[in-house]
């Protein structure tokens, strides 16, 4: 098994990784993403037992925002339009004090290279191949069908920090 005991902290794309990738536009350009409830928790279970939690993705649109805002991640770490990603990382770490090896940054394509080579980087079985070269761990599950939940949960397990709890949940959720 990977050892992920130095792990601190989480951020993650969006299309690809926390979706499968797929968007539907409407006639007025608005998009829409479908999120796997499973890895929506996985997020939640982090933020619920002390996990910094980012969302660094291209995408633009307000509905992201407001998914990873009921997933408990805070405002201030979605970042939206990212155009280089590592900026917004390093940002991130700076936030919190952390250093770059112990987050676990989680991309699918070629916009998400640059903050692997400098943290934990993760992918899913569906990434193209340089970012599958990139990542130290590759998960057996796609974008949007389990990728987080797998890699969350390991993580969480490994640590002993896999805890729920249910009145926790209800104040925050």
């Amino acid at each position: 098994m990977t050892d992920f005991s130095a792990i601190k902290a989480f951020a993650f794309d969006i299309d690809g990784v926390m979706t499968d990738g797929g968007i539907l536009c409407d006639l007025q350009g608005e998009l829409y993403r479908t999120f796997d409830a499973k890895d929506s928790f996985a997020v939640r279970m982090a933020v619920m037992n002390g996990y910094p939690v980012a969302t660094i993705t291209g995408g633009r649109s307000e509905s992201i925002r407001q998914r990873m805002l009921g997933c408990g991640v805070p405002p201030e770490d979605i970042f939206l339009a990212a155009r280089d990603k590592y900026v917004d990382f390093k940002k991130f770490c700076e936030r919190y004090g952390l250093e770059e090896g112990s987050v676990m940054f989680f991309g699918d394509d070629l916009p998400d290279i640059p903050v692997m080579q400098h943290c934990v980087g993760v992918a899913p079985s569906d990434a193209v191949a340089e970012v599958k070269e990139a990542a130290e761990y590759v998960s057996p599950f796609p974008g949007g069908k389990g990728c987080i939940r797998d890699t969350f949960e390991k993580v969480m397990k490994q640590q002993g920090r896999w805890n729920y709890d249910v009145q926790e949940y209800k104040r925050r959720f």
